[in-house]
């Protein structure tokens, strides 16, 4: 595509390197980068220099969202679609199994269990041109680099060699790691039949102390000094870390102790720590092969910490994410508000932070502008915008006026605030969150109450009657999915069919 700005070629040398830094189940507060107005005591935990060292040289996004599961923010990211469109609504492991945990009064939708195909014909998928697979074909040395997550075992999404990528490191169908140790093998372990959850092809590693972070740092940049190096590259860094199991980094583990913490809650740190040094490797390694002038980099997070009880596979949370309500799996800020920053190289402006509110579909139209890569003629609907305006400051701003969605028709399994089958709608300072299952709705102003404390939907009627409308149409346009009552086989009210909070049931 031609350039919305033809002053930004000499930035970015026609077409940029781009690495997409992705963490996993990274919560806003798990950072020494404050992205709240203010330090808070969970920033003076952590120690994350190099997002420090990021954020120094580029833009820091303090209401930037994704999907509160894994799943569905890594198809909306691959695909530029919203969840509620895609209907990859869960997280996926087996093909044409559902993961949701059993309900008392709902049943669930047929939502895609098979996640992302970029072929047609593969059942309860969603069918896309894959992110990667247009940059490819514009030009671009493509490397996937750790958690895929992108489509069930025995399905083409599960292989990131089937969605566009020249070269996949230990990407699978599975969402996490048997283990981040090599003395297991990464959860091969030694004299114990196979485990799906193992991590693979990281075989040089078995039986030493490199912890999982480390070695797939070690493999992205010995293939990005194999790469074809006639071409712009694309690193997809997609870090296992800091998902469950929560095991302690070494290297990092004593510092944590002595400072008082207890052995979770420090192990726990150190992921966060690891995964940090990575950054700085990646960085380093520009920098030393004067690659850093053109090359762009994207930190992100695909959804909010682990922060409610009981936790899936551990009894105890990961991690706070206080001010902000809740955490994973919820549609409180908890779940979905995520740490972000965009380093391009003479285009962002050093140390500057920006509060306009992003959607993680908009990485999709985003890179392919970074890249100066045409937008391709797709078989889906593109719902994301690009933010490109908001890293120039030209143009105009894709936040005003616009309204974010989000549709979880599912039940995940663990319990905590706004956690259940919910859909929710923010635009401007307000947020609407409805549950499927009571047909409660709740109303916040999220600039002057960003914890969601106070409800204000008793308040607010005609504002939460303007917004459920909005929502409705919405969902019903994009074909999105809600859950079905039990015992009389319907499907839930939409949420303008819910007219009285106090008598939910009631649609007249």
């Amino acid at each position: 595509m031609s350039l919305a700005f033809p002053w930004l070629l000499s930035a970015q040398v026609s077409h940029p390197n781009i690495v997409l830094f992705l963490v996993d189940d990274m919560g806003w507060q798990d950072t020494s980068v404050p992205f709240w107005d203010q330090e808070t005591p969970f920033n003076r935990i952590f120690h994350t220099p190099n997002m420090e060292r990021l954020a120094q040289q580029g833009v820091k996004f303090t209401s930037a969202y994704a999907c509160s599961i894994s799943s569905p923010t890594r198809i909306s990211l691959f695909t530029g679609m919203n969840a509620a469109r895609h209907r990859v609504t869960n997280w996926t492991l087996y093909r044409n199994q559902e993961v949701d945990s059993k309900h008392k009064v709902l049943d669930y939708p047929q939502w895609n269990v098979n996640g992302l195909s970029p072929t047609t014909g593969v059942e309860r998928t969603c069918h896309a041109l894959p992110l990667a697979q247009a940059l490819k074909d514009g030009g671009y040395y493509t490397i996937h680099c750790g958690k895929a997550h992108f489509g069930a075992i025995g399905t083409p999404g599960e292989n990131p060699l089937n969605l566009g990528f020249d070269v996949n490191i230990a990407g699978h169908a599975c969402g996490g790691p048997g283990s981040y140790l090599g003395e297991d093998n990464y959860g091969d372990f030694p004299g114990k039949e196979k485990n799906i959850w193992a991590v693979p092809g990281l075989e040089k590693y078995h039986g030493t102390d490199v912890f999982l972070t480390e070695a797939l740092t070690r493999e992205a940049i010995a293939h990005l000094d194999n790469r074809d190096k006639k071409k712009p590259f694309f690193l997809y860094m997609s870090h296992y870390a800091v998902h469950v199991p929560v095991k302690a980094d070494k290297r990092f583990y004593q510092k944590y102790l002595d400072r008082g913490l207890d052995k979770r809650d420090a192990a726990y740190a150190t992921l966060v720590e690891g995964m940090d040094k990575s950054l700085g490797d990646l960085m380093d390694y520009l920098q030393q092969n004067k690659l850093s002038d053109n090359t762009i980099i994207i930190f992100m997070s695909d959804n909010g910490g682990l922060s409610v009880e009981p936790s899936v596979r551990s009894g105890k949370p990961n991690t706070h994410n206080w001010p902000l309500n809740s955490g994973k799996g919820s549609a409180y800020e908890g779940g979905i508000r995520e740490p972000m920053i965009v380093s391009w190289p003479g285009v962002t402006k050093a140390g500057t932070s920006c509060d306009d509110y992003l959607m993680i579909e908009d990485f999709y139209p985003t890179l392919l502008e970074m890249a100066n890569v045409d937008m391709p003629k797709t078989p889906q609907v593109i719902d994301g915008k690009s933010f490109v305006p908001l890293l120039t400051g030209k143009g105009q701003n894709p936040s005003e006026g616009r309204s974010l969605y989000w549709n979880f028709p599912n039940n995940w399994g663990p319990t905590g605030p706004g956690i259940g089958a919910t859909c929710s709608i923010r635009k401007d300072d307000w947020k609407l969150v409805y549950y499927y299952e009571t047909g409660r709705k709740e109303l916040f102003n999220i600039r002057t109450d960003i914890s969601e404390e106070r409800d204000l939907s008793a308040e607010e009627p005609e504002r939460v009657e303007k917004l459920s409308e909005e929502l409705g149409n919405y969902l019903r346009e994009v074909g999105g999915q809600r859950p079905i009552f039990k015992e009389t086989g319907k499907p839930t009210p939409w949420p303008d069919e819910i007219k009285d909070s106090n008598n939910p049931y009631s649609t007249n």
